[in-house]
């Protein structure tokens, strides 16, 4: 296993360069990323120097099970976790995981704005 992590601003850099992804600062300073304008698929700073990201609804109490990640406040019922840098996980498993949210959300969006999103 990987001892390599991400650093918070690879993160960013990494959650800017999936389709359609933007940035906004909200709720006194926490780093939103989104698409289709308002719909979130990675946090950071919600809870200190933390990184929350939506997972699959089978997956989540498995991810919640693993040590250094917790169900985010306020977000656990859609189903997102929450960890405190430095990121417990290995540069591929994170990338994965915060390409899945993006997917994820994707998803959800009406067929006519998936066009251009969908990995």
């Amino acid at each position: 296993m990987s001892t390599a992590r991400m650093s918070e601003e690879a993160v960013a850099q990494f959650c800017l360069a999936l389709p359609g992804a933007r940035e906004d600062y909200k709720w006194g300073g926490v780093r939103v990323f989104s698409i289709a304008g308002n719909k979130m698929f990675a946090l950071q700073g919600l809870r200190g120097d933390s990184l929350a990201f939506k997972v699959d609804k089978d997956l989540f109490l498995g991810h919640c099970d693993r040590p250094g990640i917790h169900p985010a406040p306020y977000l656990a019922r859609a189903q997102w976790v929450i960890m405190d840098a430095p990121y417990p996980l290995g540069i591929k498993e994170l990338q994965g995981l915060l390409q899945r949210s993006h997917q994820l959300v994707v998803s959800k969006l009406p067929k006519r704005t998936q066009v251009g999103l969908l990995l």
